[in-house]
C-alpha cells in the first residue's frame, strides 16, 4: 500500500478518507484508518445537491472512496452523488437516520462516465430558468406558496421543488401544469424558512457564514423566552435573523445562563426596606449583581446589589424586619468568620543563613597505588 501524507491531515493512507470537511453535512470517518471497517459493509453514503443524502448498496463490488462521483437507482432512472463516505461508519450513520433494516434498497449502478456527468451538468444548467418559471405558474394560480430552488435529477427526468408556505396548499393542478410545461416527473416538497436561508446562504450580524448553512442540519424552534432568560433586549429588528425568524445562536448559551442563575433568588420575590418595596428590574450573571426598581413597570430609583446581599434581605424579610437600605451599611458588614494567616512562617531569606556544607576535594594523586 501507498502511504503518503494528505495535506497535513491525520491519516497517512491514499483512500481519501480524511479530506477536509467542505460542507455541514460532511461526517468525519474516525474509523477509516482501520482495514476491518473498510469491509464491514457494502453500503455508501451518497449526498446530492443542497441537503439531501442516501444511502445505497454497492453490490457490485466497485472499489470507492470518498469523493468519488457515482450513478445510482432511482426512481425513475439513476441520479448522480458524491461518495461522502464508507466503512463501518456508515451502518452507524443509517441507525442514527432511522433507516430500517428491511427497508428499500437502492443500488450503485457505476462511477459516473463523461456522458453521465454531461447529461447532468446539462440538467443542473436548467434548474434556475426552471424556478422562475415555475414561479410564475405558481402565481397564476393564486397559490400562496414561494417556489425557493429546483433540483434535477441527474438523468433529467425528475426534478424537486422545494417550497415555502405557511398554510396548506392544494398544488395538484400546479402538478399537473408543471409536469406538461417540463415534460418531467414533479416533486413538491416543503420547507421551513430556516431551511431556505440555509440554503442560499449569506453573512450574518456577526461577520460570519450563516450558521443554517455552514453547519446546522437539525433546526429547533427558537422562542423570545430565550432573549428574556439572557436579558437581551426584545427588538424585532436585532432578533430577527436574514430568514426573518429568530436566531437560532439564541438557543447557544440558554442551559449555562439557567445553570448560572440557579443561585440567584426567585424574580417575583419583591424586597422591602423602611422606605420602599423594590422590584425586580435586571440581572447581570457576569458581575453577579441583581439590580431592583421601586417601580414594576419602568426603571426608578435603580438600586444593585450582589445576588447575597438579595438572600439575606429576603430572609430579613420573612423574619419581619426591613433594613433601611438595599445596600449594606457599615455597621452591617460583616467580617470574615475564618482567621487567615500568613503561610509563610519565616522569612524569605532563611535560607541566606544555613551553613553551607564543605565539600572535601580529593586530589586525583591520592588515589594512586604505591
Amino acid at each position: 500500500m501507498d502511504y503518503r501524507l494528505y495535506n497535513g491531515e491525520c491519516c497517512l493512507n491514499s483512500k481519501g478518507c480524511c479530506k477536509r470537511q467542505n460542507n455541514k453535512l460532511d461526517s468525519y470517518d474516525y474509523l477509516c484508518d482501520i482495514p476491518e471497517s473498510e469491509q464491514a459493509t457494502d453500503y455508501v453514503e451518497v449526498q446530492f445537491k443542497n441537503t439531501r443524502k442516501g444511502y445505497f448498496l454497492n453490490s457490485a463490488k466497485i472499489p470507492l472512496v470518498k469523493g468519488d462521483v457515482i450513478a445510482v437507482e432511482s426512481s425513475p432512472g439513476h441520479d448522480i452523488g458524491t461518495v461522502t463516505l464508507t466503512g463501518k461508519l456508515v451502518l452507524l450513520q443509517m441507525q442514527k437516520a432511522r433507516i430500517r433494516p428491511d427497508a428499500e434498497v437502492r443500488r450503485v449502478y457505476r462511477k459516473a462516465k463523461p456522458a453521465d456527468l454531461e447529461k447532468y451538468e446539462e440538467a443542473k444548467a436548467k434548474e434556475h430558468e426552471t424556478m422562475i418559471r415555475s414561479r410564475k405558474i405558481a402565481e397564476s394560480l393564486g397559490l400562496q406558496m414561494k417556489i425557493g430552488d429546483v433540483e434535477y435529477q441527474g438523468d433529467g427526468n425528475k426534478a424537486i421543488f422545494y417550497y415555502i408556505a405557511d398554510e396548506r396548499v392544494d398544488f395538484r393542478q400546479l402538478i399537473k401544469d408543471l409536469a406538461e410545461a417540463f415534460r418531467i416527473r414533479i416533486e413538491m416538497k416543503q420547507i421551513g424558512a430556516r431551511q431556505e436561508a440555509g440554503r442560499i446562504g449569506g453573512i450574518g450580524p456577526c461577520g460570519r457564514e450563516l450558521c443554517c448553512s455552514g453547519w446546522v442540519s437539525s433546526f429547533v424552534s427558537v422562542s423570545t423566552g430565550a432573549a428574556r432568560l439572557q436579558d437581551i433586549s426584545l427588538n424585532p429588528q436585532k432578533l430577527a435573523g436574514q430568514c426573518a425568524k429568530l436566531k437560532c445562536c439564541l438557543n447557544y448559551e440558554v442551559d449555562d445562563y439557567m445553570e448560572a442563575q440557579r443561585k440567584f433568588p426567585a424574580r417575583e420575590i419583591p424586597l422591602e426596606t423602611k422606605d420602599n418595596t423594590y422590584f425586580h428590574f435586571k440581572t447581570d450573571v457576569f458581575k453577579d449583581q441583581m439590580t431592583y426598581s421601586t417601580d414594576k413597570n419602568f426603571a426608578a430609583n435603580l438600586v444593585s446589589i450582589t445576588s447575597e446581599r438579595a438572600y439575606e434581605i429576603i430572609g430579613m424579610n420573612k423574619k419581619g424586619h426591613r433594613p433601611r437600605t438595599l445596600q449594606p451599611e457599615e455597621n452591617e458588614v460583616k467580617q470574615p468568620s475564618k482567621e487567615y494567616q500568613d503561610i509563610l512562617d519565616e522569612s524569605l531569606n532563611r535560607f541566606d543563613h544555613l551553613k553551607k556544607k564543605k565539600l572535601k576535594k580529593v586530589h586525583p594523586n591520592n588515589n594512586r597505588p604505591k
